[in-house]
């Protein structure tokens, strides 16, 4: 669905004679439909960069990013290849801005000029999706951190794209709000959207299919989460530790095996009641 080609980009510098370093260098990788990808990296890693280049709000200076084949550097496209790609960043509250969470949702499908009856429908049914039916008068400054993630990833939802990037979008949250936006990713991928999660949590990124390693804007690692994790030199050299649920499990001497928040639970009860 989504591909990089041999990508580039570096920011405007401030003057003539400023040389600004390339946030993203000769990035290659591709995410196919219904996929759920974890992208890692240390801050300044190019992470941020890349979901911006996902769908065109920045463009690339060297090679291309095609979505479903559509050139995001061609302005004709970005129309329909931001109906496709929904974005939802790490700070809810520079993303919310109606006064009330239905209008807030509705605020996407109306610039798409959806007929209101289906706008309607589409609000209801990305409120329940997200769990926050309860929530649809409610004012998003009276929101909790996780509340507020999940109205916007709602108004993406709204939206009927078929892909949603998170950048970092539970990293200002408590761990009840991340677990609760995680909860509503996860469904949302099982129900068959195509989820690109940008995070700096490596117990996020121990959910997704697979997950790409960011370091000084190139990719370094790929591969499942137990591929990525098991190569201790490469998350060494990208400033990246184990999960904590996995540096756990071997401190307590479970093994080696990269394991999930679950999975240590269960080994620790089998080890203590044998």
């Amino acid at each position: 669905m989504l591909a990089f080609h041999n990508v580039s980009f570096a920011y405007p510098a401030l003057d003539e004679s400023t040389v600004t370093p390339l946030a993203v260098r000769n990035l290659s990788f591709s995410i196919a439909q219904g996929e759920f990808v974890a992208m890692l990296g240390h801050n300044g890693s190019g992470k941020s960069t890349v979901a911006k280049l996902c769908n065109g709000l920045l463009a690339p200076d060297e090679g291309q990013v095609l979505l479903d084949g559509l050139d995001t550097s061609v302005e004709d496209n970005l129309f329909d290849i931001r109906r496709q790609v929904g974005m939802v960043f790490q700070n809810p509250d520079n993303q919310i801005i109606a006064a009330i969470v239905e209008d807030d949702v509705a605020f996407g499908p109306e610039n798409l000029c959806v007929p209101r009856e289906e706008i309607r429908t589409r609000v209801d049914d990305a409120l329940a999706q997200v769990g926050m039916s309860d929530f649809t008068t409610a004012e998003p400054h009276k929101l909790s951190g996780g509340q507020k993630q999940r109205v916007a990833i709602a108004g993406v939802l709204a939206m009927q794209t078929q892909m949603i990037v998170l950048d970092e979008s539970t990293a200002m949250l408590d761990p009840r709000g991340r677990q609760e936006v995680l909860d509503t990713v996860i469904k949302l991928h099982q129900q068959g959207k195509t989820v690109l999660l940008i995070t700096h949590f490596m117990e996020e990124a121990l959910q997704a299919d697979r997950v790409l390693v960011m370091h000084n804007g190139g990719l370094i690692a790929q591969g499942t989460p137990r591929e990525v994790f098991a190569q201790r030199e490469m998350l060494q050299q990208a400033g990246l530790t184990l999960p904590a649920a996995a540096r756990f499990a071997q401190a307590a001497g479970l093994g080696d095996d990269i394991l999930t928040e679950d999975e240590c639970v269960q080994a620790i009860l089998q080890a203590y009641t044998r």
